[in-house]
């Protein structure tokens, strides 16, 4: 099969895209073709060697795939299924989906919901499962349209476009951060009410005036400590990024003294229960208009340079791999 491989060369990740043997049937109980992958922050960190993703070599990346069964012996699953995988560890410690062929476990693999094909499934990708979590949990901590605006930080990146116009499509006001100017039309378009740069979040206090009823953060740092002072009383974070690091510089009182509640949103272990409801609910949720607005399509050969193109800050909406 054709794969991208990473390797390590002197302490140096190079990925390289060749021709590798199918994965052994003792690595999974469940052959997929893999017809669609995406190329994520997370694959990018791999892929480029900038981030402690892959601890063991060589590696093929791509932490979700969409496809068909190929074989399985898994009474569950049969063969030409269309299936969808995120997470589990995926593209980081078990070969992934940057690649023709998948072996996984049949645990790990969610049915095609109804409503979506392959391509818009890896369209929505790890990203959009995300943005739907985090969606999910401000539902249930009880944030309604009603309640008041939501922001979204992150917003121009896979997490944060999906997240707007999921938010949008259920009818709340939903507000933008970006960093890149560039980026406003397109957030515009997917629902966003009003935009705000990042600067903006840069430094907080404990406590500040009260703006947001709830929040979907992929940022986290200084970002997550800014919307927390904001939140309005029994106000939600839902959070689940650290491109802005991994430390929180905030304090007790917003949540002893508003009642704040910040919810963490983890998509790579979430149960399958969980996963098949995410699922169904972005297949009736997201337009046919996002498909077409959120997305770059690349071929497999263009991946490692395009994950070079993440590092830098260029990327926008979802990049989509055909894999075949």
């Amino acid at each position: 099969m054709k794969a991208v491989v990473l390797e390590q060369v002197d302490g140096q990740t190079q990925a390289e895209v060749k021709q590798i043997a199918v994965p052994a049937e003792e690595l999974g109980n469940v052959l997929v073709d893999v017809d669609w992958s995406s190329l994520n922050y997370k694959d990018a960190l791999a892929i480029t060697g900038k981030g402690k993703i892959i601890r063991n070599f060589p590696m093929v990346p791509g932490i979700d795939f969409a496809g068909r069964v190929a074989s399985s012996s898994d009474s569950a699953f049969s063969a030409g299924q269309e299936v969808v995988l995120t997470g589990w560890g995926v593209g980081e410690n078990h070969w992934g989906g940057l690649a023709e062929q998948a072996r996984v476990k049949s645990e790990w693999l969610v049915p095609l919901p109804a409503g979506l094909t392959a391509r818009k499934a890896m369209i929505v990708g790890t990203a959009g499962f995300t943005a739907m979590l985090c969606v999910m949990a401000l539902e249930e901590a009880g944030i309604t349209p009603q309640s008041g605006e939501v922001v979204v930080t992150g917003a121009s990146g896979g997490v944060g476009s999906t997240a707007i116009a999921l938010l949008h499509a259920l009818g709340y006001q939903v507000v933008a951060v970006s960093g890149r100017e560039s980026t406003h039309d397109y957030l515009r378009q997917l629902g966003a009410s009003r935009i705000l740069p990042r600067s903006e979040f840069a430094e907080t206090r404990p406590l500040e005036k009260q703006v947001w009823a709830g929040a979907v953060d992929t940022v986290g740092g200084n970002v997550l400590a800014k919307l927390l002072a904001q939140m309005n009383y029994s106000g939600c974070v839902a959070a689940c990024g650290l491109a802005g690091g991994f430390a929180l510089p905030t304090t007790v009182m917003p949540f002893i003294l508003r009642n704040v509640r910040l919810q963490g949103v983890d998509s790579v272990s979430a149960p399958l229960e969980r996963r098949i409801a995410a699922w169904e609910r972005l297949a009736k949720l997201l337009p046919e208009s996002f498909y077409e607005m959120a997305t770059t399509e690349i071929s497999l050969e263009q991946a490692p340079a395009v994950a070079e193109s993440f590092m830098n800050n260029e990327i926008q909406g979802r990049t989509l791999v055909k894999v075949k």
